[in-house]
């Protein structure tokens, strides 16, 4: 068993976890690993919603089941309860590995997604990037945005916190010394000049740019929140990591005829080399991250056995 504070300190860098989790994409895209579709379950007052989400890892000979239940009755963050866990199996041995919390997992994993949607999407020359949000996702944004995107170097920031502005620029600099980040208070005027925006606000966000606040060729990335349905209904082209996904959690982006555009490419294909990102330096192109359960599996398989080769965690006779 792997506890959140068991986990907190494990060390591992953001290219360490982009690589894990592109390998885990180039699996999934030949076939040899499988990711089926989540089940969910809601109470019908809106006061919960639980998730089971199966996925085996074909290169790493690993089974996991990841679970996730929120408790939000009130829509107050006093009362919010949220809980993730991933188990882990050894497909070789037929062993169980961990069962762990997966709040680190999912934290690393989403901003590994997007480093990579970024690499592959970005127009040629991109060096500017907008991130909107400074809560758990915009913290560790930019650290592996970099790690994938080395050639951006002209680093924008808006949030509303200050304490969110500070760990933002804290964590940026752990990993990137002689990085520099610009705090902007007008988000549109930043977006017309930015390359890359990474909308990772939280829901409370006042910020919802419009396509006519992107700059031409620019890539946008919703993690979160940030960004307006016109971004998506006038994008010149559509990538996501799973277009089936993007059609369940995404329907607060749909048009005015309440449909959502039709995806163009997804990031596991684009991978394995069977799809583009881009087709043309001038398109402004929208990107739906929503993680597949085998990046997860990646980023906690690798977050584990550093974790156990430490000692760390309490070893439980479940099945004696």
């Amino acid at each position: 068993m792997l506890s959140r504070s068991d986990l907190a300190d494990v060390p591992i860098s953001p290219a360490e976890v982009v690589r894990a989790v592109e390998d885990a994409y180039v699996a999934f895209a030949g076939g040899a690993s499988d990711n089926p579709r989540k089940l969910s379950v809601a109470h019908p007052d809106g006061w919960s919603v639980a998730y089971a989400m199966l996925g085996r890892d074909g290169r790493r000979r690993v089974v996991a089941m990841k679970t996730s239940y929120k408790f939000d009755p009130h829509h107050d963050r006093s009362t919010k309860r949220y809980y993730t866990t991933i188990t882990l199996y050894d497909d070789a041995t037929g062993m169980p590995i961990a069962m762990m919390d997966c709040a680190r997992v999912g934290a690393l994993r989403t901003p590994a997604v997007s480093a990579l949607l970024v690499r592959e999407t970005a127009r040629p020359g991109a060096r500017s990037v907008l991130l909107i949000g400074t809560g758990t996702q915009g913290r560790n944004a930019l650290p592996h945005l970099l790690a994938a995107n080395p050639h951006l170097n002209r680093l924008m920031l808006y949030g509303t916190h200050p304490e969110g502005l500070e760990a933002v620029y804290r964590q940026l600099l752990q990993h990137n010394p002689q990085a520099e980040l610009e705090i902007v208070s007008d988000p549109i005027e930043a977006a017309r000049s930015a390359d890359v925006v990474l909308a990772a606000a939280g829901p409370g966000t006042r910020v919802a740019l419009e396509a006519k606040d992107l700059a031409p060729g620019s890539t946008v990335v919703l993690v979160g929140y940030g960004l307006a349905p016109s971004t998506l209904v006038e994008a010149d082209r559509v990538v996501a990591t799973s277009a089936e996904q993007m059609t369940l959690t995404g329907t607060d982006m749909a048009g005015p005829d309440g449909r959502l555009r039709r995806v163009d490419a997804e990031l596991p294909q684009i991978l394995d080399h069977r799809a583009v990102g881009r087709l043309t330096d001038d398109e402004r192109i929208f990107v739906y991250n929503s993680g597949l359960v085998l990046t997860d599996i990646a980023v906690a398989h690798a977050l584990a056995n550093r974790a156990i080769a430490e000692g760390r965690g309490t070893e439980v006779s479940l099945w004696d």
